[in-house]
This record gives structure tokens, C-alpha cells and sequence, in this order.
């Protein structure tokens, strides 16, 4: 397949050739018949920085749609209001097994924990998908906020109005607020999900960083312009305030001739993220492995940073190499795509979870904490490996469906168990 490189790039492409107006946007009478429409991603006055908008010249447009009736999602929750209430433990989810029946990407998908308010605009969701079967004639809107997609197992295809984007464990899919996409799957396949009722997510500043380094924007990468050509009608779901919608209209949504702009969906292979960490002592901050941010209206303390932890060679003298043991005042969620946690080599399983809300204390468990204590500090590859972070200023509140006997692990506590006072006045 064929893609446009760059984040937040300002794209043109046209899968038939003259679609876009030259020098002009809504030209009186667009080439081949087709109707120019814009989507923008913010307000028309935000800083020229910050704006993000696309015209989509297709060949009908959005308007053509039935009237909506209520669709019940009961097990999708959005916003703070969605959670339960629980003690301010640290919580840690076996991987949970896929339900029963034909699921697609929408009905597969089950929240995990909320914050938040998608009205406000502010906060995040977590979620995880299991999808065994194609969306084929339904499409999907959401008007709450963007979704980050990271496939766990299987493999997945994101048909959007500007295009196609395939993606499997390892990449991630940025689908931006308000863009119509589905989803194909081939066989039985599982996904974290973030997502973001806040600012849209960027690259993070780089700081004493420097120029280079961390995410590049160069290995994003959005669709080319592509259209389909089967008629027939379709469902169309749209989330807005919490609520679903669905709705039939006699055309795919899929129509876009051609379109240019910088928001569009993206991807992102998460073996390119350029590791910065530590060639002399100590165990640096977290935040150097931030993929993408949401600020928050507090410079510094994000509505949700994106950070993962990929392979990399740990190398610093005389230094705890795992994390230490803390605790913070953003709420933490995470997930384990494939291979071991350093800091939880037992426990802490792929397609699992785990939450650690604010000031709640955690850190690496007896095993991990004996080990980094003893061992000899030669150069060393954490290899095979890929975790990952949703965190927030907002505390995360679990949902019921969460918090049900037997995904939750009862024992998690007992990690720490093990440690004993070893003071020696």
C-alpha cells in the first residue's frame, strides 16, 4: 500500500487525476461532479500552529443521511461518570478472554477504565477490542473524541474517508475526532484502545532533546486518496455526549474522490521510536519515552501522554535499572502488546493491564527488585518487548464490567509481599 509521510503534514492527493481544485478550495463547479466539503478539527480561529482542517472532494456529501435512532452499546462508557467507585489500591488485570459470538470492532469493544468529560472536552478512555468479524456495510463516527489504536494480536484494516491503513501488534492508528471509518479484521484480533475527549494528540517538545530524537514525524504515516465503487446502503454509527446513534444512508461513506489538508488518520511503527535514556547513572523519568501528547490547559501536565517502552539497551553504572518505586501524581494506565515487563517479569501478562491512579504507590516487584539489586551491571538488551502508557492529570475511575471476578487480579498485591526491612543502622 501506498502512504503520505509526515505528522501533521498539509497532504493533496487524488486517486483520480484533476479531482483537486488548483489554487482554490470550493471552486462553483468542482471537477468530475463532485461536492467539496470541509472537516475541521478545530475552531476556524485556533492558531495557525494549531489548526487542523481537510477539504474532501466526494461524490456526495455527509449530509445524506437517514434519520438516527438509538443504538444501546451498554459495555462502551465514556467520561468519569461511566466508572465505579473503588478503593485507591494498585489494580492489575489478567488478559481477558474474547466474549462469545461474532464481534465486530464496535461491538467488541469494552471499556476499561474513564475520566473525564467528553462534553468538556477533557480527559480519556481506556478500552480493549476483540473483533472477530468485519464491519463490511457499517461505519463509524465518533464526535467525542479521537481514538489511538493499538492492535494486540491479529491483524487489522482501517478503511477512513481519505483512504486505507492496515495495522498489527507494533504499530498504532491515530483516527482523528469526527472522521468516518471501519474496520476490517482478519480472523479473531485484540486491541488496547485510548480515547481522547482533550486536545488533539501532537508530538511532544523536545526540549534539551534537541532536534532529533523519540518519535520522528517523518515515519507517520496517512493514506493516499481512495474511493469505493459498490453501491448499496449503509449503517452508520455515530457516538456523540456518551450517547450512540445509527443510522442507514443508501450510499457508502466511503466516496472521497480526493482531499487535501493535515488532519487525517494516520500510522505509526513503533520500532522507529528513537529510545533516549541514560549512558552514565540512574533511571531517567518516563517521559522520555512519550510518543504523542494531549495538553491540558496546565503547561507540562498532560490530558493524556502516550508512552511506550520498547526495546532498548540498559547501560547505566552503579543504578536500579527498572523503575523505582514511586508515586505520582498523574494516574497511570498500562498495557503489555507482546513480551516482558522489566519491571514485572511475573504477573504482568500481554493483552493485561494495569492502573495505578494518583499518589498510589507502586514499583517493581520482589523478583524484579531482588534481581536489579544483585546483578552484575554489564550493557544489557531488553529485547522482544513492547508496554505502553495512557497517562493522566485526571484520576482514572475502573468500570463495572472491569471490576468483575476473574479478569481482576485479587492476588496483584502479593507481588510486593516479599520485601523485607533490610536496614542496617
Amino acid at each position: 500500500m501506498t502512504y503520505l509521510t509526515g505528522f501533521g503534514n498539509q497532504f493533496a492527493t487524488e486517486a483520480v487525476p484533476g479531482a483537486l481544485p488548483v489554487g482554490r478550495n470550493s471552486p462553483q463547479q468542482v471537477a468530475h461532479g463532485l461536492y467539496a466539503e470541509l472537516l475541521s478539527g478545530n475552531a476556524f480561529t485556533a492558531p495557525r500552529a494549531d489548526n487542523r482542517r481537510t477539504w474532501l472532494y466526494r461524490r456526495l456529501p455527509s449530509v445524506m443521511v437517514g434519520g438516527y435512532a438509538a443504538l444501546d452499546l451498554p459495555l462502551w462508557k465514556t467520561g468519569a461518570a461511566g466508572g465505579v467507585e473503588v478503593p485507591p489500591d494498585p489494580l492489575r488485570w489478567h488478559p481477558s478472554a474474547a466474549p462469545a459470538g461474532e464481534l465486530d470492532f464496535i461491538d467488541g469493544l469494552r471499556t476499561m477504565v474513564v475520566n473525564g468529560d467528553a462534553e468538556a472536552q477533557s480527559g480519556v478512555a481506556a478500552h480493549v477490542v476483540f473483533a472477530n468479524r468485519s464491519m463490511d456495510r457499517r461505519a463509524f463516527v465518533n464526535a467525542d473524541g479521537e481514538l489511538l489504536v493499538l492492535p494486540q494480536s491479529g491483524r487489522f484494516t482501517f478503511t477512513t474517508e481519505m483512504g486505507v491503513l492496515e495495522a498489527g501488534p507494533g504499530q498504532v492508528v491515530l483516527l482523528p475526532r469526527g472522521v468516518v471509518f471501519k474496520v476490517a479484521v482478519d480472523g479473531p484480533s485484540t486491541a488496547y484502545v485510548c480515547e481522547n475527549y482533550g486536545a488533539a494528540f501532537r508530538l511532544p517538545e523536545l526540549g534539551p532533546i534537541g532536534s532529533n530524537g523519540l518519535a520522528n514525524p517523518r515515519d507517520f504515516e496517512s493514506p493516499v486518496a481512495a474511493f469505493e465503487t459498490v453501491d448499496g446502503p449503509y449503517q452508520l454509527v455515530r457516538k456523540v455526549g456518551g450517547l450512540f446513534w445509527q443510522a442507514t444512508q443508501p450510499h457508502t461513506p466511503f466516496n472521497v474522490v480526493a482531499w487535501h489538508g493535515n488532519l487525517a488518520p494516520c500510522r505509526y511503527d513503533t520500532r522507529h521510536f528513537m529510545t533516549i535514556g541514560s549512558i552514565s547513572f540512574d533511571h531517567p523519568d518516563p517521559s522520555i519515552f512519550t510518543v504523542l501528547t494531549s495538553p491540558s490547559d496546565t503547561p507540562g501536565t498532560a490530558n493524556c501522554d502516550f508512552v511506550i517502552f520498547p526495546p532498548r539497551w540498559m547501560v547505566a553504572e552503579d543504578t536500579f535499572r527498572p523503575p523505582w518505586y514511586h508515586r505520582n501524581v498523574m494516574s497511570e494506565f498500562m498495557g503489555l502488546v507482546h513480551g516482558q515487563y522489566d519491571a514485572k517479569p511475573e504477573g504482568f501478562r500481554p493483552g493485561g493491564a494495569s492502573l495505578h491512579n494518583c499518589m498510589v504507590p507502586h514499583g517493581p516487584d520482589t523478583e524484579a527488585f531482588a534481581k536489579a539489586s544483585s546483578t552484575a551491571l554489564a550493557p544489557h538488551k531488553l529485547d522482544n518487548t513492547l508496554a505502553f502508557m495512557f497517562e493522566s492529570r485526571w484520576r482514572f475511575r475502573p468500570t463495572a464490567w472491569a471490576m468483575r471476578p476473574g479478569a481482576l487480579d485479587a492476588q496483584y498485591a502479593d507481588c510486593w509481599a516479599g520485601l523485607r526491612d533490610t536496614f542496617t543502622p
